[in-house]
């Protein structure tokens, strides 16, 4: 079949070479450069872990709320302006993090996403020769003390509950692990089944290029909209005319919100926005990723430099960036690495985009309500760049009519 897919993002980019390879004509609909700033797959935090089965929602998150309207400076802000606009995903995000039960529920479907992750993008570097973009070194969580660690025992529950397996640090391995760690931190945890990309602008691209290099062909353009006939899909509308197609796949980011719209569903997405700035480290940073429990930050060795990215900020897709939270960032790695040194005042790069973002936590894949033609690959949040390589399989399978390789209801546009 000729299958269209919109946004080249890490979900599109792995969609379309598993379409190919599945031998289907490809077109790949995409207004700007793959690989580029736009997307949220270039500014993530690297890193690919099978550990990320924590939704952001947890139980006794509500009781947060007020400190995170009032308090500008933590990890986690909602802009007082656009509260109103927002309050209906709110009230669903708390409640899908109400209970035990339910968390669990997520960890468990996130899991099949994100289990095998590392192993997939490893073996998907190879296949487009660039093995040396996907690191498999483990992460680190870094601690102030064993007590800093229980208290996020539930998130750790979470993980042991779908297969994740660690080992625990105590400030002498910790040290050993990773020298520039501030004497604050004296407790760690290393998930070594974890792995990390160096650069994952250049990592997206790559793919984009393999798949053009496969026989698919990319449109540069915006989609608008779909045609259909008689209840079936005709064409993909695009500000520089029709497409016309068997299947379509909405992989557009935080942009699907619209087009799935078109498509017959109303699905609550909003922008988890989020920041990271590079610095350019002559000394006294970590070698190798690093997320230090009280920032909520991943710090990660890239081919750029030393990429400082966490943040959650609320609000509009089109509201200014607030780079004071890029500042935040680099105030927290000056305090995590004592000795760290860097060249010039301020990071090299600093960036937001927007992690399209689900109030359950979970991402949209599967059939469209107007047409089983149109198929979503959206939503991920935080786990979009890891769980790529599994979006783009089970999206395959869809188009192809084939049993999925892993459980899709709890993914399903109807749950909204």
């Amino acid at each position: 079949m000729h299958v269209t897919v919109i946004g080249t993002g890490i979900v599109g980019a792995c969609t379309a070479l598993e379409l190919l390879r599945d031998g289907h004509e490809v077109t790949m609909i995409e207004p700007e450069e793959p690989g580029g700033r736009q997307a949220a797959s270039y500014g993530h935090g690297c890193w690919i872990s099978p550990a990320s089965v924590v939704p952001m929602s947890m139980p006794g998150l509500w009781k947060q709320v007020p400190g995170y309207l009032l308090n500008p400076d933590g990890p986690l802000v909602i802009r007082w302006k656009y509260i109103a606009k927002l309050l209906p995903w709110l009230t669903r995000f708390l409640l899908a993090g109400s209970t035990l039960p339910r968390v669990e529920r997520t960890a468990k479907a996130l899991a099949t996403l994100l289990k095998d992750s590392p192993e997939r993008h490893v073996a998907l570097a190879e296949s487009i020769a660039h093995p040396e973009l996907i690191q498999r070194e483990g992460l680190l969580y870094a601690y102030p003390d064993r007590s800093a660690f229980e208290q996020e025992r539930p998130a750790w529950h979470l993980r042991r509950l779908t297969g994740l397996r660690w080992q625990e640090l105590d400030e002498a391995a910790l040290r050993a692990r990773e020298p520039a760690l501030s004497d604050h931190y004296r407790f760690g945890v290393l998930a070594s089944a974890g792995a990390h990309c160096i650069d994952p602008g250049r990592y997206v691209s790559a793919l984009v290029a393999e798949a053009i290099k496969s026989g698919a062909r990319l449109v540069k353009a915006k989609a608008t909209g779909f045609l259909f006939e008689n209840g079936r899909l005709e064409a993909v509308n695009t500000d520089k005319g029709k497409i016309a197609c068997d299947r379509a796949v909405i992989a557009a980011g935080i942009w699907s919100k619209e087009l799935a719209r078109m498509a017959g569903d109303r699905i609550p997405l909003e922008s988890e926005r989020g920041y990271h700035g590079v610095i350019s480290v002559t000394a006294g940073g970590p070698d190798h990723p690093v997320m230090p429990s009280d920032g909520r930050m991943a710090n990660t060795p890239t081919a750029q430099g030393l990429r400082l990215s966490g943040q959650v900020e609320l609000a509009t897709v089109d509201t200014p960036p607030n780079w004071k939270r890029v500042d935040i960032l680099l105030d927290h790695a000056r305090k995590t690495y004592s000795g760290l040194q860097y060249v010039g005042e301020i990071p090299v790069d600093r960036w937001m985009g927007h992690r399209p973002s689900t109030p359950d936590g979970l991402p949209v894949i599967g059939p469209a309500s107007r047409s089983s033609q149109v198929i979503y690959a959206f939503g991920h949040g935080h786990i979009g760049f890891a769980s790529g390589p599994m979006t783009g399989r089970l999206v395959a399978d869809l188009v192809s009519g084939r049993p999925p390789e892993r459980d899709l209801e709890p993914f399903s546009p109807r749950r909204f």
